[in-house]
Parts: C-alpha cells; sequence; structure tokens
C-alpha cells in the first residue's frame, strides 16, 4: 500500500464508520429497538474492515520507486553533527517572569 493509499485507506474507515454509526442510530431511533442498532453499527463495522484492511489494487495507483542497493551507495545519507543537536536545546517560552 502506498502513501495516498493509506491515506485514502484513512478517509474511506473514518466516512464508513461515520456513515455506520449514523444509520444505526437512526435504525435504533426508528425502531425503538437498541439491539437493532447495535447489529447494524457492527456490520457497519464489518464493512469496513473488509473495505480498509485487505491490500486492494485501487490501494496501490501511486507506488513508490526504491533505490537499488547500487544507486544507495552512491548517495550516503547525512550525518548529524553533534554541536548542532546540544545547540538547539530547549526553546524559550514567551512568558517572562
Amino acid at each position: 500500500m502506498d502513501w495516498q493509499g493509506q491515506k485514502l485507506a484513512e478517509m474511506l474507515m473514518q466516512v464508513l464508520l461515520v456513515a455506520s454509526a449514523v444509520a444505526a442510530f437512526l435504525a435504533g431511533y426508528v425502531r425503538g429497538d437498541f439491539q437493532l442498532m447495535l447489529l447494524v453499527y457492527a456490520a457497519g463495522v464489518v464493512l469496513t474492515a473488509l473495505v480498509t484492511v485487505p491490500n486492494w489494487p485501487f490501494f496501490n495507483r501511486n507506488p513508490l520507486k526504491w533505490l537499488d542497493a547500487a544507486e544507495a551507495e552512491r548517495h550516503p545519507r547525512p550525518q548529524v553533527s553533534a554541536t548542532g543537536a546540544g545547540a538547539g536545546g530547549k526553546k524559550k517560552s514567551g512568558k517572562n517572569k
């Protein structure tokens, strides 16, 4: 799953869970049945899991291009200097005492 696929999966999860919660509340309220409300919401959770958990092909529309080992050796990671880490310690707050 690529980065855009993860974002899409999270958005779908949120939308489907809210929609199933609203549908469950309305069904339970209209019928006056708490158990029906829980069953409708549980069905929405199962549907949401079936849509968002598997790695469906539409979650892989923007694959990442990884460097091969030879290319990665030509571009080493930058080293963090020890003086830069200590100099930026705590930030000063805007409050004067």
